[in-house]
């Protein structure tokens, strides 16, 4: 799986950069869509790095249940959280928005897994 998580890591870490200057450049004239993809590109690029770490884990301490679940979460997070902030910045759909917690959630709970790993670390 250490594999998979760089790979989602590495586009993920891609597409919230370019999302970022996306927004700080193209959308300079709409500061609440900017502000939304400056927040979606924040966080993709802060689980983008989880994903790296949690590679790192897997590798060093082989696979465990609670990784594969975390590196999920993390995956579906991004998807759900910064992909429904690009889309509600770029389309003003705000049905769109209310995607979004679900992958605020997804994140807590792939930082939950990660914790429930570390604590049953011997």
């Amino acid at each position: 799986m250490a594999r998979l998580w760089i790979l989602i890591a590495g586009t993920a870490g891609f597409l919230s950069v370019a999302v970022g200057a996306f927004g700080a450049h193209a959308m300079q004239g709409d500061a609440r869509a900017s502000a939304l993809l400056a927040t979606a590109s924040h966080y993709g690029l802060v689980h983008a790095l989880a994903l790296l770490a949690l590679a790192a884990i897997e590798t060093r301490n082989g696979p465990a249940p609670p990784l594969a679940v975390a590196g999920w979460c993390f995956a579906g997070g991004i998807v759900l959280f910064s992909g429904t902030l690009v889309a509600l910045a770029l389309s003003g759909l705000r049905l769109v928005g209310a995607v979004t917690p679900f992958g605020g959630a997804l994140f807590l709970a792939g930082w939950a897994a990660l914790a429930w790993y570390a604590f049953r670390l011997r």
